[in-house]
This record gives structure tokens, C-alpha cells and sequence, in this order.
């Protein structure tokens, strides 16, 4: 593709994005002024850095404690990992019965639409997802859109992965029109980080694409921190819901980066200015490699009582721990002590 130009200046594509980011702890050393010795190769080794330069350039340089940073560095605290830390901490591999399908909830299915991210979140839940096993022709995608259609108590489907959008529009489309002649599912429900790394990617393939989808569509968003929400990711945000398309944001309450009332009302503040609606709040999944980022339970609800004493009710998120096995997402309450949970839809 060729890139748009602006004033006679390139402006790369989502692609040129994607395939300059930076993969390197030298090269991000030396992209954001911050020193080698912050950056653990042996973490690297074990989960790759990877970093497009949109959300790089929303990063304080020097800064290591910079709120962005820190969810993208690989640091020497990965290597210290709990006993109850795991690759699969949600017990995924159970639900994955048939390549790129998750089928855990009743009425709602998970592809695995994306076999990698834009960005490496070292929190991430699938950080370990075996995503080769998962990386699906046209023919395997057939059997899974057979399973759907079998299974007529499904109502919903939810394009996950990785990142749905990394894959091209053509495929996307091909997908989603099969998707949507099966005629139990209501909706399409896509979790995606791209809007918010690579705001580039709503362009207007994708944007003619939404539009077009005869579903009932909702795009959850994945963003933790005001500091990730730009001029561009507000219009990427206001084109989506331009389409028909629900717009939700869900985030992870991470130690260091977002652990403060303050800061997630900001962020919920503005979400809502930009057009997105807060969803959730998740308390962060055992994934090995990021006990750092574990916030203790008591300090969790003390936050959620400030932010629910700070915020109208339709801009606080619902906070939720996901437990394996169980039926749904999980509501932390202040009625209830740090270690017990009510199950929500």
C-alpha cells in the first residue's frame, strides 16, 4: 500500500507500523533515552519485546517509570515467578477442544482470529497461548464455523486472539460474513488492542468493513492508562463508533501503572470523552512472569470503593477476577471480604 501524504510528508500505514516496531532492548535503549541495564534480556528470551511506534511515541523518554513503559519492558522481575504463577492460568487448554476455538461460557465462543499482537504486554494472560497450534487455513476455519453452527445455544462470537485485527480485511470479511449467516448468532463481539497501538489501523477498508457487517457488533478495547488515549486514538474510537459499533474498554489494575483511584477515574473520564464506555477492571491472572504487577486484594478494593465514591455509576467499570472453571467473570463487592466473590454475567 501506498502511504497517505500529508503536506508532501509520508504517513506510514498500520502495516509500516507493525513491521518497523521495535523488537530489540537495544533499540528501545536507545529509542527512549532510558538505560540497557533497565531491560532484562533474560526476560526478553523468554517473551519477546515488541512495540510500534505510535504507542511509543505516548512514552516519557528516560522515564523509566514511565506508566506505558512499564507495561511493555521486560524486567529482571519476570524471572522471579511464584509457585502459583502458570503459563495457563484461566485453564484454557480444557475449553480450546478444536484449533483457534475457546468455547468456556454457554452462549458465547472465542476464535482465536489473531496469532500474535501489535504490541507485547508483559502482563498478558496468553503470553504462553500456543498460538502455532492455533494458526488456521480456510479449511480448519470451516470446521470451526461447523462447531458453531452445531451448537445453536450460541448467541455470540468473540474474535480474539493475538489481536483480530492484525489479520487483513479480505480474511476478516470472508470470516465474518460466514459468521453471520449462521442464524443463532445475534452478535460479534472483537478484542483488540490495535485502535489504541496502531490507531493507523482504523482506516477505511476497515471502517467500510464494520460498517457492512450484518451483526450486532461491540468492540471492547483494551487500555489501562489516560496517558495511552491520543488525539489519534480518539478519532480511531470516534470512526469505530461511527460504523454502529458499541465501544467498551476494559484494563488490568497493574501495580505501578494504574494502582490509584486518581488515575483510573481519569482514565474512565477520558474513555468517555473519547466514546468509549469503561467495562471492566480485571484483577490480574496468574500468568508466570508477572507476579510484579499483582496488586494485593485489600488495596484492589479500597481503590474501587474511592473510584465508585468518585464516579457517576455509568463510568465505573465492573472489577472482576476470572477463576477457571467457573461460569462467568467474577464480582469483587464491598459487602464482601477480600476472598470471596459473587459470579456475574
Amino acid at each position: 500500500m501506498i502511504p497517505r501524504t500529508l503536506d508532501a510528508v509520508e504517513i506510514p500505514d498500520w502495516k509500516e507500523h507493525l513491521s518497523g516496531a521495535i523488537s530489540s532492548p537495544k533499540a528501545l535503549s536507545e529509542r527512549l533515552g532510558i538505560p540497557i541495564t533497565a531491560i532484562s534480556s533474560d526476560a526478553n528470551k523468554d517473551f519477546k519485546l515488541f512495540a510500534p511506534e505510535p504507542y511509543l511515541q505516548r512514552i516519557e523518554k528516560g522515564n523509566c517509570n514511565d506508566p506505558l513503559l512499564k507495561q511493555i519492558l521486560p524486567q529482571h522481575a519476570e524471572m522471579i515467578s511464584p509457585t502459583d504463577y502458570s503459563s495457563d492460568p484461566l485453564s484454557e487448554e480444557s475449553y480450546n477442544t478444536i484449533p483457534g476455538l475457546i468455547h468456556k461460557y454457554k452462549n458465547r465462543v472465542l476464535l482465536v482470529s489473531g496469532a500474535s499482537c501489535a504490541i507485547n504486554c508483559r502482563y498478558c494472560f496468553r503470553r504462553d497461548f500456543p498460538y502455532a497450534e492455533n494458526r488456521l487455513s480456510k479449511e480448519q476455519w470451516l470446521k470451526a464455523l461447523a462447531y458453531i453452527d452445531q451448537h445453536t445455544e450460541l448467541n455470540e462470537v468473540i474474535l480474539s486472539g493475538g489481536d483480530p485485527l492484525i489479520t487483513n480485511d479480505k480474511q476478516l470479511q470472508w470470516l465474518t460474513q460466514h459468521i453471520s449467516e449462521i442464524s443463532h448468532i445475534k452478535r460479534l463481539r472483537i478484542h483488540t488492542r490495535l485502535p489504541v497501538v496502531i490507531p493507523q489501523r482504523i482506516d477505511h477498508s476497515l471502517i467500510k468493513w464494520l460498517t457492512e457487517l450484518p451483526l450486532q457488533k461491540v468492540m471492547v478495547l483494551h487500555i489501562n492508562h489516560p496517558n495511552e488515549i491520543d488525539a489519534s486514538v480518539k478519532k480511531a474510537i470516534q470512526d469505530i463508533k461511527g460504523t454502529g459499533t458499541l465501544v467498551l474498554n476494559q484494563s488490568v489494575m497493574l501495580a505501578g501503572v494504574n494502582d490509584c483511584a486518581e488515575i483510573l477515574s481519569a482514565l474512565s473520564e477520558k474513555l468517555f470523552n473519547a466514546g468509549a464506555l469503561p467495562y471492566y477492571i480485571h484483577k490480574l491472572d496468574k500468568i508466570k512472569g508477572a507476579a510484579h504487577f499483582d496488586v494485593p486484594e485489600e488495596k484492589m478494593q479500597n481503590i474501587y470503593s474511592d473510584l465508585q465514591a468518585t464516579l457517576p455509576g455509568y463510568l465505573v467499570p465492573k472489577l472482576v477476577v476470572e477463576i477457571p472453571h467457573k461460569a462467568s467473570k467474577t464480582l469483587f463487592t464491598d459487602s464482601l471480604s477480600a476472598n470471596q466473590f459473587n459470579e456475574v454475567g
